[in-house]
């Protein structure tokens, strides 16, 4: 009997690749290779859905002072409700305070996307986990603009706030000014430019290898930090609500990728290591490349020697046992032979002497 997979595929095959696809992405999730243009469109789109989720919630003008002032009260009862002092005391400096509306307008996109460029161009094999950090943190913060609508320091009644932009005049800011209108004037809580600032310095402080940009990325938040008190855009709590929103995003990428960003490897050369070759059919994942084994190289090992010819062995003489007369001869010959060979110290072969008599017996008596 057929599976449900089977039979989705004869019935059209579309919920069974689709089913497949989902499955393969839930069984391997390491970071595959950045593309710049599918990169591009993701950032657009993303931010586009992210403002207009985020413009698109009710504004509850009462309920978000009834929060700002719970917030204030919450501050002070901690002896910590300094926005106030802070924001009067930058306002005095006018090219101080204008510099900070600017620095508020600008840079918040500006370095965020920066160190996106950075780590795509020098570890793309951390961008996937560092993009999946920033998208968690900014999605997540969208369930605050939505549940927990918070009006800024600035527009709280009877606070005596400065909005500096509007008192300076500055532009770029969506949230004062002529830009008020089409932009959620309640989304305070959590502060992305606080959750976004804090990314920048967590991934430049992790992949950073100069100790100065090391430096310039701890420096980057907290000169952040500052910024929205002074110019009176959020609350120091707005802030401890984007800390809290980066630390989900960075949970969300750790479970998802199995690592943090800094545990990754930064290139796919690394990941990948020799004897692997990208298929474009699979796209960026790395695939292994089988290369005929080649034979390990001869050791140089000497050639055995032919054995040496070995000598032919001396013939065994065989020495008949002596006969009468060669034993007389022998009693008449030996002792002087035996006197002799002791005095040359010579050894003879036993019987010698017998044979040399019977040769002599052999020949006639000449006259």
């Amino acid at each position: 009997m057929p599976d449900a997979e089977q039979q989705a595929s004869q019935s059209g095959g579309v919920p069974s690749a689709l089913g497949r696809r989902v499955r393969r992405a839930l069984q391997d999730r390491s970071p595959r290779r950045p593309r710049i243009w599918f990169e591009i469109a993701l950032i657009g789109v993303s931010y586009w859905v992210y403002s207009l989720i985020r413009n698109a919630v009710p504004e509850h003008e009462a309920t978000a002072q009834n929060h700002a002032r719970w917030i204030w009260d919450a501050q002070d009862a901690m002896g910590l409700a300094f926005e106030r002092t802070v924001n009067h005391a930058f306002n005095d400096v006018t090219w101080l305070i204008v510099g900070m509306n600017y620095y508020y307008a600008t840079l918040h996109f500006v370095v965020t996307i920066a160190v996106l460029v950075w780590i795509y161009r020098r570890q793309p094999g951390r961008y996937a986990a560092v993009r999946t950090t920033l998208f968690a943190t900014t999605a997540v913060a969208l369930v605050g603009y939505y549940f927990y609508p918070l009006a800024p320091p600035r527009l709280m009644d009877g606070m005596d706030f400065v909005d500096t932009v509007v008192v300076h005049g500055t532009w770029g800011s969506m949230a004062s000014g002529d830009m008020a209108n089409v932009s959620n004037q309640y989304a305070a809580m959590p502060s992305m430019h606080i959750g976004w600032s804090a990314w920048c310095g967590v991934i430049i402080l992790l992949l950073a290898k100069r100790r100065w940009v090391k430096v310039l990325g701890v420096l980057y938040p907290a000169v952040t930090l500052v910024v929205i008190v002074a110019t009176a855009n959020h609350f120091w709590l707005d802030a401890v609500g984007g800390l809290l929103c980066l630390g989900f995003g960075f949970g969300l990428a750790r479970w998802w990728f199995r690592a943090h960003p800094q545990q990754l490897p930064a290139t796919f050369a690394e990941r990948e290591g020799p004897g692997t070759r990208r298929d474009a059919s699979e796209g960026p994942a790395a695939v292994p490349q089988t290369t005929a084994a080649t034979p390990p190289a001869p050791a140089d090992v000497a050639a055995p020697r032919e054995p040496a010819p070995k000598e032919p062995a001396p013939a065994a003489v065989t020495v008949p046992a002596p006969g009468r007369a060669q034993r007389e001869h022998g009693e008449r010959a030996g002792r002087p032979e035996r006197t002799e060979h002791t005095e040359r110290g010579a050894r003879m072969p036993v019987g010698a002497s017998a044979v040399g008599a019977q040769h002599a017996e052999g020949e006639p008596e000449k006259s």
